[in-house]
């Protein structure tokens, strides 16, 4: 079980020469996501050596240019690649009206699949599972419809205590498949071994929660939870706090609150405007209410096993 994040963008609004829009590349249990996909996002995907064939899903946390304005190229490209495997994009609704008409009217062709999945519901829900891994949205507050995403992985299957089974004949390697889907054992006398006295507890589940650009929102804590990586916006420090009031953005501060309030294990810090040059003093403001902070970067990798 890991978890490998790394930051391609994470700068607001427009790009710079050294400032990059949002877009994140997510390994979590052998599955691989994009996270947003400002403008750039392809060229940060081959500078930092992220591999285009591993991506089949894309989420999409709402239709500001600086979260989305890539999207199209990278689309393009795969096409260009001859890519012949189903793309998944997840994001508002009116997303598949605007790639569609892009590529329309740019005459740009692929041959491969592209299904969209719209999304619109204000409350939490359930976009994304398969064997390994499973993905909900969290529900954000911008100046648009937006959406985070917390994704998180399946249980284990438990782990056989050898020691205590060989101390049971009756149990052959036959049953230790029953026994790593918590089932107890039956002996031939009526007696019941309980399981959690044959298996070991599997490691606890990693998540990984995105929150993209939103005001400070304390519901989100329910969803968010005891996250080992959380992401959060932090637009601005508590200086400006009234111009992330009216623009719908977070003070790292906010961040900081919102990272203990959920207990999560570390916060990273992002979206910093472009009125601050230095950004250390967003983990700053941050740690004056929650320790593990970290500050997002082009290039940057955090790791979780």
């Amino acid at each position: 079980m890991s978890l490998e994040l790394t930051i391609l963008g994470c700068h607001s609004a427009t790009p710079r020469v050294n400032a990059h829009p949002t877009s994140q590349y997510l390994e979590i249990n052998s599955r691989h996501f994009l996270i947003d996909c400002g403008e750039g996002t392809q060229r940060q995907m081959r500078k930092y050596k992220v591999g285009f064939s591993k991506i089949n899903h894309i989420f999409i946390s709402h239709l500001h240019g600086d979260h989305f304005f890539g999207l199209i190229g990278l689309i393009s490209t795969f096409g260009i690649l001859n890519r012949e495997k189903t793309l998944h994009v997840y994001g508002p609704k009116g997303i598949k009206k605007l790639i569609e008409i892009q590529l329309e009217y740019s005459k740009s062709h692929v041959h491969f699949e592209l299904v969209f999945h719209e999304l619109n519901s204000k409350k939490s829900e359930l976009i994304f599972e398969d064997d390994k891994v499973f993905v909900r949205t969290i529900p954000l507050d911008h100046r648009v419809y937006t959406n985070g995403f917390l994704f998180t992985e399946k249980p284990k299957l438990r782990n056989l205590n050898i020691s205590e089974i060989k101390k049971h004949s009756e149990i052959e390697i036959c049953d230790y498949n029953n026994l790593k889907t918590g089932k107890d054992f039956i002996l031939s006398n009526g007696e019941i071994l309980k399981n959690d006295s044959l298996t070991l507890d599997p490691p606890k589940p990693l998540s990984y929660a995105y929150c993209s650009d939103t005001s400070y929102k304390p519901s989100i804590v329910e969803i968010i939870a005891e996250s080992d990586l959380l992401y959060h916006e932090s637009t601005f420090l508590s200086d400006r706090e009234d111009l992330a009031k009216k623009t719908k953005h977070s003070t790292a501060l906010q961040a900081g609150k919102i990272a203990k309030q959920a207990s999560v294990k570390q916060l990273l810090l992002g979206h910093y405007s472009s009125r601050y040059s230095d950004t250390s003093l967003f983990k700053k403001e941050a740690q004056q209410v929650f320790n593990s902070v970290e500050l997002a970067e082009a290039g940057l990798k955090v790791k979780i096993d």
